[in-house]
C-alpha cells in the first residue's frame, strides 16, 4: 500500500528523503496531507482511483508513527461505516505502507484541495472542531461528485467496481 503524503505531512512526520520510495503512481495508492484547521492537525486521506477520503481532526505526530497502523486503521473503520469490506480498495496492510511523495498526483491533490475547503467549512458550520459530527462529515465526503471521476462520487464508484484483487 503507497501513502503519497505532501511535503508538509512528511516534514510534520519528520521523514527522511532517503526513506522515501517512489515507486510509480497507480489508482490504487492513497494521499495524505495535513490541515491545520482552529490551530490543530488535522490529516485527510483519498484513495486515489475513487476520491474516497478519511478525515481525521486533532491528531498528534506520536499517533502517525508508524504511519501506517494509524492510516489503515482509519481507512478499514470508515470503509465499515459505509458497509464496505475492508478489501473494497485493496489489501489495506499496516506493515506494507510505503511512504511517498505526491509527484504525479494533480488530479487528486486538485480535488484534495475541495475536499479540505468541505472539511473546513463543515468545521466552521458546527461551531468548531469539538462539536464536529465526524460521521456526517465522512457521509458527506463520500458523496462529493467530481468531474475527474466521470460525475460519480466515492461510494457509487466503489459499490459499482469489481470486487479487488490483492
Amino acid at each position: 500500500m503507497i501513502v503519497r503524503c505532501t511535503a508538509k505531512l512528511r516534514a510534520f512526520l519528520g521523514c527522511q528523503p532517503q526513506q522515501q520510495a517512489d515507486p510509480g503512481c497507480s489508482e490504487r495508492d492513497w494521499y495524505a496531507n495535513l490541515l491545520v484547521i482552529e490551530r490543530r492537525k488535522c490529516l485527510l486521506v483519498t484513495h486515489a482511483g475513487t476520491l474516497f477520503s478519511v478525515f481525521v481532526p486533532d491528531m498528534r505526530v506520536a499517533q502517525l508513527r508508524p504511519l501506517g497502523p494509524f492510516v489503515v486503521a482509519r481507512i478499514a473503520d470508515q470503509l465499515r461505516a459505509e458497509g464496505l469490506s475492508e478489501r473494497a480498495l485493496g489489501e489495506l496492510d499496516p506493515s506494507g505502507v510505503t511512504i511517498a511523495g505526491t509527484a504525479g498526483g494533480r488530479s487528486v491533490l486538485g480535488c484534495m484541495n475541495d475536499l479540505a475547503l468541505t472539511c473546513r467549512l463543515a468545521v466552521q458550520h458546527t461551531g468548531g472542531l469539538a462539536a464536529l459530527e465526524l460521521a456526517g462529515l465522512h457521509h458527506v465526503l463520500q458523496r462529493h461528485i467530481y468531474a475527474a471521476r466521470d460525475h460519480m462520487p466515492a461510494i457509487d464508484l466503489i459499490t459499482s467496481a469489481p470486487p479487488s484483487r490483492p
